[in-house]
């Protein structure tokens, strides 16, 4: 990467959920900042600024990555997916439908994040156990459920169940039951 001056701005193309965007950031700007301020697409929240809570949670390259974590510069020349890519023309995604089925969200600020990280979870382990699942999950602060809405919805679009002591994976161990 060249060297950038502090004091300037510089243009900053990506291809936002599928469509090329250019803005411009000094050197220090936040890839979350920059999605918000330069090219409007606040689906993407900022929460903690330190990468814990994943409320600013994007996919960088098809990867989930920490908006608020990520310089505007690094982002350059590269792809940004968003929430509001998740549903092209209006029509939810059918992990967004289970969300609203099983009330998986409450104030909807750490939503956005979750979605994306779940996207990208499900793309590379499509039947997670519950155990898993929760696992992932504890990379995102909500302060509004309690995560039975989010698990069941997640089960329930893998075509799995929750909650169930009785419940065995895919191996025949039994999984724990988590309120």
């Amino acid at each position: 990467m060249p060297s950038l001056n502090a004091q300037a701005k510089h243009p900053v193309s990506i291809t936002l959920n599928g469509r090329i965007r250019t803005g411009h950031a000094s050197p220090r700007m936040l890839l979350s900042d920059f999605l918000r301020h330069e090219l409007g697409a606040h689906g993407t929240k900022v929460g903690c600024e330190h990468g814990v809570c994943g409320a600013c949670t994007i996919r960088l390259d098809d990867v989930a990555a920490r908006a608020c974590l990520t310089l505007a510069v690094q982002a350059d020349g590269h792809r940004v997916d968003t929430v509001e890519g998740l549903a092209p023309e209006g029509r939810m995604t059918a992990l967004q439908d289970a969300f609203n089925r099983h009330h998986a969200l409450q104030c909807g600020f750490c939503t956005a994040g979750i979605l994306m990280s779940l996207s990208d979870y499900l793309e590379r382990v499509p039947k997670p156990t519950e155990t898993e699942l929760r696992d992932m999950l504890s990379g995102h602060l909500c302060r509004c459920t309690g995560y039975a809405g989010i698990v069941q919805a997640v089960m329930d679009v893998t075509g799995q169940t929750s909650g169930n002591a009785d419940a065995e994976d895919a191996s025949g161990r039994k999984e724990p039951v988590h309120v």
